[in-house]
């Protein structure tokens, strides 16, 4: 591959729904703290050349201190946390310092991607400006207003999107600029890519990549690793 891939890992939320007393990326998942799933797979895959994570002020130091006792030599600096996601994607774009680089963003509190799911992402980029990871909804979705049912939505039109995503890095940085400077806020990188005119391709993610957003999905989550593992 002629592209370095560098990985972001948003890992920087309040975690409002998580409780005030645990800090989500370093809640222990299955002996390990949750963010130290996802940076392992990163670790092991050959394609991945910089992992950059981007963690609130105060966790800065511990989070080095995780990632230096854990061997993960692909971390060199970790980005510091904005006010919103979005904020803090935004910081760790600054860090890069190879403009041809494609760029793979990840939640760092979704803990159990397969090294699999991360190759169909960055070997569908080409003829994209980006692509997501996504997976047909099994409930029927219904769009509301006011209490009220407006319309049912068409479930084969839609995909439940999850990360990772992986951009080229010109498109991707080109919509940040442009959001940053309109004050507009999406609710994934690939949503400011497209409002900027990119190219969104999809490839199959995975049921069991879930975001640990409240303490039940981590009783969620330990029940899915005792299930087979995607194969790498």
């Amino acid at each position: 591959m002629k592209h370095k891939v560098v990985a972001i890992v948003p890992a920087a939320g309040l975690g409002r729904r998580f409780g005030e007393d645990r800090n989500k990326p370093f809640a222990m998942l299955g002996g390990k703290a949750v963010i130290l799933w996802a940076l392992e797979v990163f670790e092991n895959i050959a394609e991945v050349g910089e992992i950059i994570p981007v963690l609130k002020e105060s966790d800065i130091e511990g989070g080095m201190e995780l990632i230096s006792r854990n061997r993960i030599t692909k971390v060199r600096r970790i980005a510091p946390g904005g006010r919103e996601r979005q904020d803090s994607v935004y910081n760790a774009l600054h860090f890069i310092r190879e403009k041809t680089s494609l760029v793979l963003i990840h939640d760092g509190v979704r803990p159990l991607l397969g090294a699999g799911m991360v190759l169909r992402a960055v070997h569908a980029l080409s003829g994209c400006d980006g692509v997501v990871v996504g997976l047909p909804p099994k409930d029927t979705i219904k769009q509301v207003a006011d209490g009220i049912v407006r319309q049912t939505l068409k479930r084969d039109t839609l995909i439940a999107v999850q990360t990772p995503q992986i951009f080229f890095y010109q498109p991707l940085l080109d919509a940040y600029e442009r959001a940053m400077k309109e004050a507009y806020y999406a609710t994934d990188d690939a949503a400011l890519v497209e409002w900027n005119g990119g190219k969104i391709g999809v490839v199959a993610g995975s049921y069991t990549n879930i975001k640990v957003t409240t303490p039940e999905d981590l009783v969620i989550a330990e029940a899915f690793l005792k299930m087979p593992r995607e194969a790498p």
